[in-house]
């Protein structure tokens, strides 16, 4: 007899009435991770997409100067353009004058070129007394910028409705008038900096957090259980302060008056009247990073020591091994799932640490994070500071990819 033949309590086939108890099955579990998901899709991936969105939406100007870029497109970009791209821009910025509608404009073009706010602003004020001609004059005599080509090139190259300008700008390059990709100006190359020292910090970070936590999870694996609870507690202590507590505290121990300089003068290691900075630069960033993501590091070696059995370790030694190869050879391959996870874990927060670079760090010592406050608090440049998030994003996902190729489970080895 086949399943279609058998029949069910309620004279439905079985075979039916299986799919459709596993139908139901799917609904109900889908319902059950549907608020999971809303959750997950209201608060993460709307704003990483408004992010990634925002970074390189330029149609706010192009709408506003349309006659504008269409005499723009005729430009060759090495002098400065004729008397009908002056026109043109009249036509276009003339009723924004009168309506009161200029102000976003200042505000996005000062953003790719400085200079440019206090132009229109002062062109704003003027335009309304033009005559009918020789606009291309009255723009001269107006303000500076008007005379100068490079406020011409920085407006055309935001013509494009979506632009990668920003993504470019983040790592120092940007478009010559023929839109090319070329290297920022010397004084502006400010960005790569940032980066290699996001970069700089994490790494070094999580190397120091890697070579205090290893001993500090081995004893927590090895000891009794009442000691052993006890340095726990001591290794969780800091989550249970504030932050900006624990910084606020070590911007105390690293002043030049503080405790830290004071025991270095008591040891003969430095004279008082040259007392070393230990604040406000990357050396206070290392040290106030590293203790507070210890915690982090230590959690991830600690699970994985404790699945260790220590007969492994006899083992070795009683096979003919010195304590250092068996634990080279032995407990230390089989502890690199925790160090693989410690230390993805520990970089990726510190790739992205805001609060105690700013606090400790100073200008010497803040990261690219930093740098994305400043533009979405002070120079409320949205776009620049969601194409740098845009990028840090990117790079987190690189680092986890190869992450998952390296220290993966099937490439772990012992030996």
């Amino acid at each position: 007899m086949t399943t279609e033949q058998i029949l069910s309590s309620d004279g439905i086939p079985l075979e039916i009435s299986l799919k459709k108890a596993e139908r139901k099955n799917k609904i109900k579990a889908m319902l059950l991770v549907a608020p999971l998901f809303l959750f997950i899709l209201i608060t993460y991936l709307m704003p990483i997409g408004d992010m990634l969105f925002r970074s390189v939406d330029d149609r706010m100007i192009t709408s506003k100067l349309p006659n504008t870029f269409a005499a723009l497109e005729k430009w060759d970009g090495k002098e400065l353009p004729d008397e009908a791209t002056y026109e043109a821009f009249y036509k276009d910025f003339y009723p924004l004058a009168i309506a009161k509608e200029s102000g976003k404009l200042y505000q996005r073009l000062n953003y790719e070129k400085s200079g440019f706010s206090s132009g229109l602003k002062k062109t704003n004020r003027k335009i309304k007394k033009f005559e009918k001609g020789n606009y291309k004059e009255q723009f001269m005599a107006t303000h500076k910028i008007w005379n100068n080509a490079e406020y011409w090139v920085a407006l055309k190259n935001t013509a494009p409705k979506w632009s990668y300008a920003k993504y470019l700008k983040g790592v120092d390059l940007k478009l010559d008038p023929d839109r090319n990709i070329v290297q920022m100006p010397e004084d502006r190359k400010i960005y790569k900096t940032l980066w290699l020292r996001t970069l700089k910090v994490a790494f070094f970070v999580t190397i120091f957090c890697f070579i205090l936590s290893y001993p500090i999870a081995h004893l927590l694996a090895t000891l009794p259980m009442k000691y052993s609870n006890l340095l726990m507690i001591c290794v969780l202590l800091p989550f249970w302060t504030s932050l900006l507590v624990r910084t606020s505290s070590w911007m105390v121990l690293l002043q030049q008056q503080g405790p830290i300089n004071d025991f270095i003068v008591m040891l003969g290691l430095t004279a008082n009247d040259n007392r070393p900075e230990l604040m406000y630069n990357v050396v206070g960033t290392f040290v106030a990073m590293t203790q507070i993501l210890l915690p982090f590091m230590v959690l991830p070696l600690y699970s994985v020591m404790k699945t260790i059995s220590p007969s492994l370790m006899r083992a070795g030694k009683s096979l003919g091994g010195t304590p250092f190869v068996a634990f080279r050879k032995i407990y230390f391959p089989l502890t690199v799932p925790g160090i693989g996870a410690g230390s993805l874990l520990v970089f990726i927060l510190a790739i992205g640490y805001y609060i105690t670079p700013a606090l400790v760090g100073g200008a010497s010592g803040s990261l690219i994070s930093n740098t994305i406050a400043y533009h979405m608090k002070s120079s409320l440049d949205w776009a620049f500071a969601s194409a740098l998030g845009a990028m840090l994003l990117a790079g987190v996902l690189v680092i986890y990819w190869l992450y998952n190729k390296l220290v993966g489970i099937d490439n772990i080895k012992l030996g």
